[in-house]
């Protein structure tokens, strides 16, 4: 009989593969051996830091699109001067090198997660970071993707950005961690890559090395030696998406629903355009700003967006401005230190700051867009009231952007739609902080993952919501969080009158596929049945039987 586990689905997709696990990491104690001289070790330690941060440089260096920002955010971490001033301490202090990195780690993902929100999800990057300085320092393998000669599921603990950027999608088919969230980085970079994946599945330390598994990675379901008719089941649904993996997005019926992608600099542009986006409904800013100690000119920003906008053609572009603070802070704002920076200074509010940086953005944008010829809308996240909205978009008008919208993430804005859509053209819902507002919940936290599942009727009932209030003045209203890419949800989000979806650009022909085989009458039904019904699961199992493929 085949066992069943259940986790978080966090990259869509179904494999069948065995499963290997990932290498451990070497652990230190306070009863290692110490060094004799402490400013010897001292200077060791710093050079273990800089070489493991100079790694992940490189492999930034070599990567693309999210795994690229990734990595480079997690070369910071090993080179900032707080961690090693603290391994410099526990030195002095007497403890063996390696384990003084080990207590410096903890010391500061203690801090990480106690602040909660965004800041969280960098524990698992500094856990990486010290694993990796202390095999340097004791000469031993870092932990690491193991070897096989077939194509396997990668399980793990938890995967940090080093393991799961440099994945093979070749040999890595499907990835299952115990901790872990719809929103982590395992799961960010999952889609990118094309990997089904499920997270936060605690169960999954039962699942012994190279035994064959199931991965659905829609649904969050693992299945222990699953039989002919599930393996065939896989076949199929590969079948079908091969049929669907080009064209516009589209149902059954022909009720047309444009697919668009998240990209973040021109690697993801490029991937848009090979998964056949059909424009971009998220160009994310802000990397462009981070660690810097000046503000980019408008001259670098408006090269930056060109060079985007020309891989991309004549498709059309959403860009949001900055989305910094949080766990993105900018140097050159001299941001205030935050006892919970998710709920502070970020996104639209950093104009209280500095008002000027948003200007210059928004002049760059509109001199990138007469250079290109491209239609470019813009939009500002973390908007809460109308008077936010009213100010950006009389600055973005003011700029010669006559599209502007907001992004619908805050359950402030969700509940004054109707409100906010006099103000700007359009609605762009956040799905992932939308989600962490409404339910209170961390979105890093393993603990709270099943909050964060898409599934959950109080999400459908808020997009529900700001659809309604979008009606008042006729403008419409697209996603742009991770639930757009779960191709079974991505049929209720256009059930609930969502007119465009935009996701990794590898979640395209999933989704795609998903929308072909269903009719418009179909995706509102499993809508309805998502509203009415009391849990995720029943929500889950209502909207599944209304979205059978259509004969």
């Amino acid at each position: 009989m085949t066992t069943e586990l259940h986790g978080v689905a966090a990259a869509p997709g179904l494999v069948v593969a065995p499963v290997k696990w990932l290498a451990p990491a070497p652990v230190t104690s306070p009863d290692d051996p110490r060094g004799a001289d402490p400013d010897a070790e001292i200077a060791r330690a710093d050079t273990a830091l800089a070489t493991v941060s100079g790694r992940y440089a490189d492999l930034a260096g070599r990567a693309e699109g999210p795994a690229a920002d990734i990595l480079t955010m997690t070369a910071a971490l090993a080179a900032d001067p707080a961690l090693r001033d603290e391994v410099h301490a526990g030195i002095r202090a007497g403890e063996p090198t390696a384990h003084a990195v080990s207590g410096a780690v903890a010391h500061f993902a203690g801090q990480l997660a106690a602040l909660g929100g965004l800041m969280a999800e960098r524990v698992t990057d500094l856990h990486d970071v010290g694993q990796r300085v202390v095999a340097e320092l004791l000469g031993v393998d870092p932990p690491g993707i193991p070897h096989a000669a077939v194509p396997f599921v990668l399980a793990a603990e938890d995967l940090a950005p080093a393991d799961t950027a440099t994945l093979d999608p070749e040999q890595v088919v499907g990835l299952l961690t115990v901790a872990g969230g719809p929103t982590s980085h395992t799961a960010i970079l999952a889609k990118a890559l094309g990997i089904p994946a499920v997270v936060a599945c605690p169960r999954a330390v039962e699942v012994a090395e190279d035994t064959e598994v199931l991965l659905d990675g829609t649904t969050g379901l693992v299945e222990l030696a699953p039989d002919s008719s599930r393996r065939a089941t896989v076949s199929e649904l590969r079948e079908r998406r091969e049929r669907a993996a080009t064209g516009p997005g589209r149902t059954a019926d022909g009720y047309a629903v444009p697919l668009l992608a998240n990209v973040g600099n021109a690697a993801d542009a490029r991937l848009a355009v090979e998964f056949g986006a059909e424009g971009v409904g998220l160009l994310r800013t802000e990397f462009l700003f981070l660690d810097r100690q000046t503000a980019p000119t408008i001259a670098e920003q408006t090269a930056h967006y060109r060079e985007i906008l020309a891989i991309l053609g004549h498709r059309p572009v959403t860009i949001r401005t900055l989305d910094a603070g949080s766990d993105k802070p900018l140097p050159f704002l001299r941001l205030p230190v935050e006892p919970n920076p998710a709920l502070g200074l970020r996104g639209i509010r950093l104009r209280d700051i500095d008002e000027g940086t948003l200007y210059e953005q928004l002049a760059a944008i509109a001199s990138a867009r007469a250079a290109t010829g491209t239609p470019v809308k813009v939009m500002a996240p973390m908007v809460a009231t109308v008077e936010e909205a009213r100010r950006f978009a009389a600055a973005a008008r003011g700029a010669g952007l006559s599209d502007c919208g907001i992004m619908i993430e805050v359950p402030a804005a969700a509940t004054r739609a109707e409100f906010l859509g006099a103000e700007v053209d359009f609605f762009s819902i956040g799905t992932n902080d939308l989600s962490q507002y409404l339910f209170g919940a961390d979105r890093m936290s393993s603990a709270l993952a099943a909050l964060h599942d898409p599934w959950q009727p109080a999400l459908a009932s808020t997009v529900a919501a700001v659809v309604a209030g979008s009606r008042a003045d006729d403008i419409p209203v697209g996603v742009c969080g991770e639930a757009a890419s779960h191709p079974e949800f991505a049929c209720v989000l256009v059930g609930l009158g969502v007119s465009t979806l935009s996701m990794a650009p590898r979640s395209l022909p999933a989704v795609r596929a998903a929308l072909s085989a269903v009719t418009l009458d179909q995706c509102r039904a499993a809508a309805v049945a998502v509203l009415t019904e009391a849990t995720a699961a029943e929500a889950a199992r209502a909207a599944r039987a209304e979205l059978r493929p259509a004969e």
